[in-house]
């Protein structure tokens, strides 16, 4: 099964909807280091919902989302480019014992950062988190901070990931007053064997067979980490040449290794005195250090 996102409308009604099935893309995430169950099952519906998010933005760059917690998870975070990329991680403490969102991550906030390619300003939103899943936490903030009414299904297990996502259109009006109520109470039905297992137009079809949908083409999705030398270089600058020069004079070199990919950066004193002997190469992403020495 290919990965996948489809955008769909209500023809007489002003409603959106996008669906996404993640199969390598996730397992891309997952073979990348072992999380707990219950840990997987958050990160996998995080991927999903960034992907169908991103897909309701007309923006070139990155979309940002993030959980942090005073818990036993402390960072959950996923990265979605408006080319349908995802990359994914997280960071624990401890045994994950199998209870739910709110008792993993503890007193947290939810945090989405949209980082435009074109060297426009940045925009972050926050909200406390105060919902016992990811999709409750995604409707609360669109509906508090973007003023938007959406609903959103999500699903995760060990081989995949899927969303459904519906969006009231605000700037349409429509004698059917009662759609977007009808069309949610439909898509509540939705199991999770149907969201993750049937192709989209066989999902519309069970959910709405009675009404008139228009199912556009399918977007490809794939895994794709964006750490490159020079972003590194940039992070080390940003931590600065005497404690790089510190741990080089310690260890001999200073290791880098992505928490996303597994990537391994390696920078000797030549290499730390070329760094900070040239100026920065990329904008900062306002994301977490997710690297480790």
């Amino acid at each position: 099964m290919n990965d996948t996102l489809q955008c769909f409308l209500f023809e007489h009604a002003p409603i959106r909807g996008e669906r996404v099935q993640l199969n390598a893309t996730w397992q891309a995430v997952t073979t990348l280091r072992t999380y707990p169950a219950p840990l997987r099952q958050i990160l996998g519906e995080l991927m999903a919902a960034g992907s169908l998010l991103a897909a309701t933005l007309k923006f070139d760059g990155t979309l940002i989302l993030q959980l942090h917690g005073s818990g036993p998870v402390q960072l959950i975070v996923v990265e979605c480019t408006s080319e349908h990329t995802l990359r994914a991680t997280a960071k624990w403490s401890g045994g994950i014992s199998n209870v739910g969102l709110r008792q993993l991550l503890g007193n947290g906030r939810f945090v989405i950062n949209l980082v435009p390619r074109s060297g426009q300003q940045s925009y972050q939103g926050v909200v406390e988190l105060n919902a016992d899943s990811v999709a409750e936490i995604i409707e609360h903030y669109m509906k508090t901070s973007e003023q938007i009414d959406t609903k959103i299904w999500l699903s995760a297990n060990a081989q995949q990931a899927a969303g459904l996502l519906l969006q009231k259109l605000p700037e349409a009006e429509s004698p059917d007053v009662d759609a977007w109520n009808r069309v949610g109470l439909l898509a509540s039905t939705v199991t999770s064997f149907e969201l993750l297992n049937l192709p989209t137009q066989q999902l519309l079809g069970r959910l709405f067979h009675e009404e008139d949908v228009r199912l556009f083409e399918a977007n490809p999705v794939c895994f794709r980490c964006s750490c490159t030398v020079a972003r590194v270089a940039d992070m080390l600058r940003m931590l600065g040449q005497d404690d790089v020069q510190q741990l080089i004079v310690e260890r001999g070199e200073v290791e880098i290794l992505c928490d996303f990919c597994n990537h391994r950066y390696a920078f000797d004193a030549v290499d730390a005195a070329q760094i900070f002997a040239q100026p920065a190469q990329t904008p900062p992403i306002p994301s977490p250090d997710l690297t480790r020495h």
